[in-house]
């Protein structure tokens, strides 16, 4: 399209008024299809696809330079076919190191991962392969750009020199206490520029359905202290992507969606400086999703700032899992995606999950998880699927993620673990449950608390009603807890081992059927009394969950 027809277009005349204006941007007009697009996709649970590790693993069992292409291909795709499954959309997050490209590019570095660069040198794209494979099973495909990817090498390691670009333009780089080479600073327009420049080749090489900027990896993204005073910069970053997607779909007369993951709650988008209500506004974007390892979404909130227009998705990671409750079993997954479902939202997302069955992993050297996820994704999709299923809610833990500088991915306003002390008013959390109380289900409450002592006494309440305590366990175990030693970063192997001198509190409290609701409960507990002998003052809270049963 030339440059007359295109300022003919509805695109090209909302350009034109927005560069004359020189003021704020007026809303995007977004074209018939753009809006039918974003209305219509059925989209119920999205993978976030994050295969660099499965293609390093894949090649380290082949050093003989024998890692044919077909069997990788179909091992990333075992979940998604398995009957039932309930993925519509696979977002692929393979960019992978930003020393090397995972494609042949004019604007990055040359690809550097040997095994991606021998099935190039064979003539296998394996993006083109994966998007291909990906619409051949009528499934949507986006693209993930991690806006600040870390330098590593692949198969070594971090690396210990920075980005070139980040030697050769100081003022693209942002100090962070967490990395050494510092982090992408979107202030800078000619690092947005650059960006743009990667993301306008992708678009016109590959056939995606859209584009997701994913900030989650990593922050700061902004100079850290004045995120919020230079939030216009991110908000720019988007309206220059925004343009150059909407050109790229005119060009090629198909809709090109955006999709941003910031924090869970309006605040922690503040804190981190994305102005996530003028993006809506602005029709900046068309999907936000929320949050990245958190359960606490908060979902209610950010559609009251964003309104309806804009499609949310909570994302639950199950690698750097919430802490705690890392490969959880299903009765934990369809809790904390019902209560997704029930507060609001408009699909689920899926990050850093297992590929697939035990035997498709060890086929590829890549990490085993539990089947609980393989089911997961046949249940969370849909409320319907995991009605009348056993669940449990549980109460966010803090900290596990010291890699980023904010409000993105660390989990420091959680509310667990939380000391209690004798004598005090008792402390009172929000606990969320997706489902409505019926005759045949029956909830409990359950208290999990390190250095209590035998003759200890606890109170608990559920919206204001009293219960009664059924089961005290004084030898509970629990290998993700390790009070009095700091918790462990989350990812890794994810290899807990129950230490048998532990001694952990269990108390579950039987929840009558008129004390509780769907949607938000307010949990109250109390260490009510203690013996002055015992020298110590009070008892931490770890875990608070609400469990409930059928049948």
């Amino acid at each position: 399209m030339d440059r007359r027809c295109f300022l003919a277009t509805g695109v090209g005349a909302w350009l034109t008024r927005s560069w004359l204006r020189g003021a704020e941007p007026e809303p995007v007009v977004l074209p018939d299809d753009h809006q039918a697009a974003v209305r219509q996709r059925r989209r119920r649970i999205v993978m976030q696809y994050d295969a660099n590790d499965v293609v390093m693993s894949y090649w380290k069992l082949h050093p003989d330079g024998r890692a044919a292409f077909e069997p990788f291909r179909e091992a990333l795709f075992a979940y998604v076919d398995e009957p039932g499954s309930q993925v519509d959309a696979i977002w692929w997050d393979i960019e992978g190191s930003p020393l090397g490209s995972a494609y042949p590019s004019k604007v990055l570095l040359p690809v550097d991962d040997p095994l991606v660069r021998q099935w190039l040198d064979a003539g296998i794209d394996w993006v083109e392969q994966l998007v291909a494979e990906t619409r051949r099973r009528k499934r949507e495909v986006f693209w993930n750009h991690r806006i600040c990817e870390v330098e590593f090498v692949p198969g070594v390691g971090h690396s210990k020199t920075p980005h070139p670009l980040k030697v050769q333009h100081p003022d693209w780089v942002v100090a962070a206490d967490w990395w050494p080479h510092g982090t992408w600073n979107l202030a800078a327009e000619g690092l947005r520029a650059y960006k743009v420049a990667i993301l306008r080749e992708l678009t016109t090489r590959y056939d995606f359905d859209g584009l997701q900027i994913d900030f989650s990896r990593h922050i700061p993204c902004l100079p850290v202290g004045r995120q919020w005073e230079l939030r216009e910069s991110v908000t720019e970053f988007l309206r220059e992507v925004r343009r150059m997607t909407l050109e790229v779909a005119a060009q090629r007369g198909r809709p090109l969606l955006l999709a941003a993951k910031v924090p869970q709650t309006i605040d922690g988008c503040h804190a981190d400086g994305f102005d996530v209500r003028a993006w809506a506004e602005q029709r900046l974007v068309d999907i936000l999703t929320l949050g990245s390892r958190t359960m606490d979404v908060d979902v209610e909130g950010v559609r009251a700032a964003v309104g309806k227009d804009v499609q949310l998705q909570p994302c639950f990671d199950d690698h750097h899992a919430t802490d705690g409750y890392r490969h959880g079993p299903i009765e934990f997954l369809r809790g904390v995606f019902a209560n997704h479902w029930q507060r609001g939202a408009n699909s689920v997302v899926t990050f850093n999950w297992s590929i697939g069955t035990p035997e498709v992993c060890r086929a590829m050297g890549s990490e085993v998880a539990p089947l609980a996820q393989g089911e997961a994704y046949r249940e969370v999709g849909d409320l319907a699927t995991m009605a009348g299923k056993d669940k449990f809610f549980a109460v966010e833990r803090r900290g596990g993620y010291p890699w980023a500088q904010g409000f993105f991915n660390r989990n420091d306003t959680a509310p667990l673990p939380k000391r209690l002390e004798q004598g005090e008013t008792p402390v009172r959390f929000t606990v969320h449950i997706a489902d409505t109380p019926a005759s045949k289900s029956s909830l409990l409450l359950r208290c999990v608390l390190f250095q209590a002592e035998e003759n200890d006494s606890f109170v608990a309440r559920l919206n204001g009603v009293n219960l009664s305590l059924i089961t005290r366990d004084p030898e509970w175990k629990d290998a993700q807890i390790f009070s009095p030693k700091p918790q462990p970063n989350s990812g890794g192997a994810g290899e807990y081992r129950i230490n048998p001198q532990q001694k952990l509190l269990r108390l579950d409290f039987a929840v009558p059927v008129e004390a509780w609701k769907q949607g938000a409960n307010v949990a109250e507990v109390q260490l009510a009394s203690r013996k002055p002998e015992s020298g110590k003052t009070g008892v931490q809270l770890e875990k608070l969950e609400a469990h409930l049963h059928y049948g």
